[in-house]
């Protein structure tokens, strides 16, 4: 049996995969402490409810917002639970497949959005956009596309297009 050596990161590698994988950790950590902050919510909890948001009739299968989330339907459904107890999403059975159940976001929970949206705009702003070119945005936008469809094969195209 041969042994592979393992494939180290070059010099060029490192310099692009350090800041990278420092970013993997604290923008998520930024943009949870804005959320918390500003409107109560966490990251996570405000990428559901905004999903819900922009979807048609503001309902989205469970399944489907999980993935949407970036969660589990498991995670999801915590969550959800704790919305519905603040009167934000509501949960009712799939009318065309009993076998779904669909999120359903309350003008409560609209609200919400509208009142925590701008906040977290400028944080994407701030921490993110303003500091990239027009052009560093478009790389940007391929580049997390092509690194989420290794991790999610056709899950990138159909929920981020570019």
């Amino acid at each position: 049996m041969t042994v592979e050596s393992p494939r180290w990161l070059s010099t060029d590698e490192l310099r692009a995969w350090l800041p990278l994988g420092g970013l993997l950790l604290r923008l998520p950590a930024a943009l949870d402490a804005q959320m918390q902050r500003d409107s109560g919510l966490s990251h996570f909890e405000y990428l559901v409810l905004a999903s819900l948001s922009e979807a048609p009739e503001r309902t989205r299968r469970m399944s489907a917002l999980a993935g949407l989330a970036n969660g589990s339907l498991s995670r999801l459904s915590h969550v959800v639970k704790r919305l519905e107890a603040r009167g934000w999403i509501e949960r009712k059975a799939c009318p065309s497949d009993g076998r779904y159940t669909n999120a359903v976001l309350t003008d409560a929970g609209w609200d919400k959005v509208v009142t925590s949206a701008p906040g977290h705009v400028e944080a994407v702003r701030t921490l993110v956009l303003d500091a990239l070119s027009t052009e560093e945005l478009d790389q940007l936008g391929a580049v997390a596309r092509r690194i989420l469809e290794r991790l999610e094969p056709g899950d990138a195209r159909n929920a981020f297009p570019g």
